[in-house]
């Protein structure tokens, strides 16, 4: 059932109608995979992806999506050596994944000393959409794609926390300003002037607001936006509940080197308590009753996609 707020608005599922299903479950190539130690997270992302196509074949129609392919491919990172594609979730690990990548393109030797500069600026990968037409296809149709994927409010607060509660250049200025501007009332000259010092509340006021005074931004874009999940059928699907594991999983499918494993060290501000759960209740005590389900109802449908349980 959809919330009641959702009754008398555009149902967030209409997003989905009309769109070519996906071709069935591709079998994964296990080829590489040594090692019985695999077969219980073997199980779990076998159940994953029947559980995404059993809710896209449930919420979808047959009919076509007038959506450009470039745009939904734009977040997916292309690696031709070892024939993968990784549609980026930020705040879900996409970091180190993107280390990772640079390490399996042979554009580094080692995740551990690539830089975060090096990472997010220094446009080593490269994107499926800057390729043409058949490029695209044929590596949609042939190559390994993956997904990783976190709580939707985990996601939220942890991109608040990294954004917001830390000094930023962009992010101050550009988010920070406009929504001190318009959510809080008599702003000090000081906070319109720098836009530090957003609260969550604030935050939350901006995200739902149709009219919001700047657009929205990756970091806290719903993941059916960024990676579209029922029109791009992702081969694997990972979770950050259980990153290290499917991660190193994964390499092995892939066939990586034995002695790339994925990265442990947090990305930045490592002296941070991680987002947990427990962290999230902390931050949404801030709002109200109201404000917390219009915030899972934003959500709404990364968490039936991915199996969240509902806060």
């Amino acid at each position: 059932r959809l919330p009641e707020q959702q009754k008398t608005a555009e149902s967030p599922l209409s997003w989905f109608r009309g769109v070519y299903l996906p071709p069935a479950l591709h079998p994964l190539n296990k080829t590489f995979v040594k090692g019985g130690e695999w077969q219980d997270i073997d199980s779990t992302q076998e159940k994953r992806r029947a559980f995404l196509q059993d809710f896209c074949k449930k919420y979808n129609s047959r009919k076509k999506l007038q959506t450009h392919l470039a745009h939904l491919v734009s977040r997916i990172y292309v690696e031709d050596r070892h024939k993968v594609l990784y549609c980026e979730v930020p705040k879900a690990g996409c970091s180190n994944w993107k280390r990772v990548l640079m390490v399996l393109s042979g554009l580094a030797a080692s995740a551990n000393n690539i830089s975060h500069e090096d990472v997010h600026y220094g446009k080593h990968l490269r994107k499926l959409d800057s390729y043409d037409l058949k490029g695209i296809y044929t590596r949609l149709n042939t190559y390994t794609k993956f997904i990783f994927v976190r709580d939707p409010m985990e996601r939220l607060v942890s991109a608040f926390r990294d954004k917001f509660e830390h000094p930023n250049s962009y992010y101050h200025p550009v988010f920070g300003k406009a929504i001190i501007k318009k959510y809080r009332h008599n702003a000090d000259e000081e906070a319109l002037k720098t836009g530090s010092g957003v609260k969550f509340k604030e935050f939350i006021q901006y995200l739902l607001d149709s009219h919001r005074p700047v657009g929205m931004d990756i970091h806290w874009e719903q993941v059916s936006k960024l990676c579209y999940p029922c029109l791009i059928n992702y081969d694997f699907i990972g979770k950050f509940e259980t990153l290290e594991e499917d991660a190193n999983y994964f390499l092995q499918l892939v066939g990586a080197p034995a002695d790339l494993m994925f990265p442990k060290f947090k990305d930045r501000h490592s002296s941070d308590e991680r987002t947990s759960a427990e962290v999230v209740r902390q931050y949404l005590k801030e709002l109200s009753k109201e404000e917390r389900q219009l915030t899972y109802d934003f959500y709404y449908l990364d968490y039936l996609m991915f199996n969240y349980t509902s806060p």
